[in-house]
């Protein structure tokens, strides 16, 4: 898909309502893996004292498979696709997703001197709008 492919569909899709309460469920489904990733990402920072950007890969991989499960048969309902292909879409997006969280949360920790769980909460934060635009438009589309 192409910029301006991407950028038309975005703003079509931004005029519809159901978009609006498929954008309310990414957010609870999104919010419950983020206390998820935030949980894992202490458990293993914290507790175990691994690398935070380790712990943050980590972090992800537990929460990414259940926001994949969730927003595929609640928030954007579709089951009927094939899930391995709409599985390779989504991790593809979250990977994506991934690499903008690793460079904020990098940025914050190493420049700003934010610690390191406050600096993973802004970071996952950054990545969500590009997340969620990715996966509508293009994974589960």
């Amino acid at each position: 898909m192409s910029a301006a492919e991407f950028a038309y569909r975005a703003a079509a899709a931004a005029r519809r309502p159901a978009s609006w309460l498929q954008l309310l469920k990414f957010g609870l489904v999104g919010g419950s893996g983020y206390l998820v990733n935030l949980g894992v990402f202490a458990l293993l920072s914290g507790t175990l004292g691994i690398h935070h950007i380790a712990a943050a890969i980590g972090a992800f991989c537990v929460a990414v498979s259940s926001n994949f499960f969730w927003n595929r048969h609640w928030t954007f309902a579709a089951g009927h696709g094939h899930a391995g292909f709409q599985a390779a879409r989504f991790f593809a997006v979250s990977i994506a997703a991934l690499a903008i969280n690793l460079v904020v949360l990098e940025v914050l920790v190493s420049s700003a001197g934010l610690g390191e769980l406050s600096s993973q909460a802004i970071a996952v934060a950054v990545a969500m709008p590009f997340n969620f635009l990715g996966n509508k438009l293009w994974t589960f589309a």
